[in-house]
């Protein structure tokens, strides 16, 4: 069997007396794409930073790529995308980018030849004579991606790697991580936007307050919050929506949740009840039903679910 890419067994890491991450558990197996998940200030920075041995933690331990702690031998196999641009903002684009090279021990050449092909790569190979400070955020944030992949790491670490980027930057990038899962390596990273993770991700694990709520494999996940509970529900008629709203689906031992969007509604049934029961009541009521089918909930449902919304919008600064 594998081992996996990154374990964290009971980790923890304390500022003063403010807990950041507390007794926190993970595992990403190797080859897969893996989503740490959570609103601003969950505990997602200070968990990858530990990972890359810029924090130590208080306690708990740390295992990379089987059995090597966080340090300068599991660095060199790992590329670092930090969520606050580590770039130098007077040196020129392609200059840097052989320098980040060379230090994770390219030779000279090999970090040239790197560093043209991911500008290329990215659309910026116009700007490689130009200095850092000239380019938008959106092209520094490229820059920053070229930078953690120009080594070809074994595992890929990006904090928040979306931030700056418009939808088809955000596209190019999506692209090439998967390119990299393609080759066998690892991802992970983190980020409250759970469009996108689930767009791209194997695996994920939702923390909130620095301790991890849910954890898994993402389409069983799904499988699991959906059960035989929700249905989309949709009617031949805007009368008889506003009907069904004020008498069947209004009945709470038959509806648990409704949730309005553009063209259905979603309705999570009450605990017992079978999506067949609700059916029955709408034929029955002369309701004419156009869309009536099971569904999975979004990853972004799943989080507000266990996140609940004012963890989700926590703002009191935790990383």
């Amino acid at each position: 069997m594998t081992a996996p890419a990154i374990r964290l067994d009971r980790v923890s890491k304390h500022f003063g007396d403010f807990v950041a991450v507390g007794d926190f558990s993970m595992k990403v197996p190797a080859g897969v794409i893996y989503g740490v998940l959570g609103p601003n200030g969950a505990g997602k920075t200070t968990t990858l930073r530990m990972i890359n041995d810029i924090l130590a933690p208080d306690s708990g331990s740390i295992r990379l790529f089987g059995n090597l702690s966080p340090g300068r031998r599991a660095s060199m196999r790992i590329g670092y995308l930090p969520e606050e641009r580590g770039l130098y903002p007077n040196m020129k684009v392609a200059e840097m980018l052989r320098f980040f090279g060379e230090l994770r021990g390219l030779a000279a050449k090999e970090a040239a030849q790197r560093a043209r092909h991911w500008l290329e790569r990215l659309g910026i190979d116009d700007w490689g004579d130009n200095r850092v400070q000239d380019l938008s955020k959106g092209m520094q944030q490229k820059v920053q991606f070229a930078s953690a992949l120009i080594h070809e790491p074994e595992l890929l670490i990006l904090d928040e790697p979306w931030g700056g980027l418009d939808p088809i930057n955000a596209d190019v990038l999506r692209e090439i991580v998967l390119e990299q899962k393609q080759k066998s390596r690892t991802i992970l990273f983190s980020t409250h936007l759970m469009e996108q993770a689930e767009k791209i991700c194997d695996h994920v694990c939702i923390i909130a307050r620095g301790k991890s709520v849910l954890e898994g494999e993402l389409d069983q996940l799904k499988r699991d919050a959906a059960g035989d509970r929700l249905v989309a529900l949709s009617f031949e008629t805007q009368e008889a929506a506003t009907t069904a709203t004020e008498t069947v689906l209004a009945d709470d031992g038959l509806v648990a949740a409704i949730r309005q969007r553009r063209d259905h509604i979603e309705i999570e049934l009450a605990p017992r009840v079978e999506p067949q029961s609700l059916l029955e009541r709408l034929i029955a009521n002369e309701l004419p039903v156009r869309r009536f089918e099971r569904f999975e909930p979004s990853l972004h449902q799943i989080f507000v679910d266990r996140v609940g919304t004012e963890a989700a919008s926590d703002k009191d600064g935790r990383q």
